[in-house]
């Protein structure tokens, strides 16, 4: 496998850097995170000498005819102006909770997307007495699990979630959690415990592998808005089992669905 040159525009550290797990460092939780992989060191000390806009820009003007892999972070819109995807990685996998009222009736959203484009949705998880952050727990969840099955066939993962307790959970305070004896300090109950405990562990086995990224409720990302649909039919149908959706992918006519 041919050696990368990572350039970060934007995060706690910017440079050129020969490892991934610096550039996760530097970048992970962030969405403002500006980054972009390149095959050599003279292409990046290129790029890094210019902005990240003008880099993304020439990246999406290029075809590589050998259809390698996409280092690039872009953004592809629709006829509506949609956003369709922004590619970290070759597989990405959105998910999303939904409760009414909160708490009260909840269900959880995934959709998995390959190469920038959605190929399975799910939905399930249905508790008649959950709250949001369960469900976005459960959602965390299941996507680690789904990560982990397509880390067989890839080498690195995105999850995106619009909870930003799911994600600050288990990459930033369960380690701490951890080191108190699962307490926040002076023996103060953590919430969702099980479920935290459950995918930090999963978290932890994965992460050099994968990237976590926060991404905003209903703005129009087409993603978010097809996991949030999800949650709402796993809670309007209380659909308990995670199943995948068995109709075919008309995002469409899927995004006129109830939304929560």
């Amino acid at each position: 496998m041919s050696k990368k040159f990572y350039v970060v525009w934007k995060g706690t550290k910017t440079g050129i850097f020969s490892t991934w797990s610096e550039v996760q460092k530097h970048t992970q939780g962030r969405a403002d995170a500006q980054f972009m992989g390149f095959l050599s060191e003279a292409e990046a000390k290129t790029a890094f000498s210019s902005t990240y806009t003008k880099a993304l820009m020439k990246r999406s003007l290029t075809k590589k005819a050998d259809g390698s892999k996409k280092l690039a972070t872009t953004i592809a819109f629709d006829k509506e102006h949609r956003i369709t995807s922004k590619l970290t990685a070759d597989v990405q996998i959105y998910c999303d909770g939904a409760c009414s009222p909160n708490p009260g009736k909840s269900g959880t959203g995934l959709a998995l997307y390959q190469q920038g484009k959605v190929t399975a949705l799910y939905y399930g998880l249905y508790n008649a007495n959950g709250t949001n952050n369960t469900a976005e727990l459960n959602g965390m969840l299941m996507a680690l699990k789904l990560a982990k099955k397509q880390l067989q066939q890839s080498s690195q993962v995105e999850i995106l979630s619009d909870s930003k307790y799911s994600i600050d959970c288990i990459t930033k305070w369960a380690k701490g959690w951890q080191a108190k004896g699962w307490t926040r300090g002076k023996g103060e109950e953590i919430k969702n415990l099980a479920l935290i405990k459950e995918c930090f562990a999963l978290y932890q086995s994965l992460k050099n592998q994968l990237i976590i990224s926060h991404v905003k409720g209903h703005a129009n990302i087409e993603g978010n808005e097809l996991s949030d649909r999800m949650a709402v039919l796993a809670r309007s149908k209380q659909q308990v089992a995670l199943i995948s959706y068995p109709d075919a992918i008309n995002v469409k006519a899927i995004l006129a669905m109830e939304s929560g």
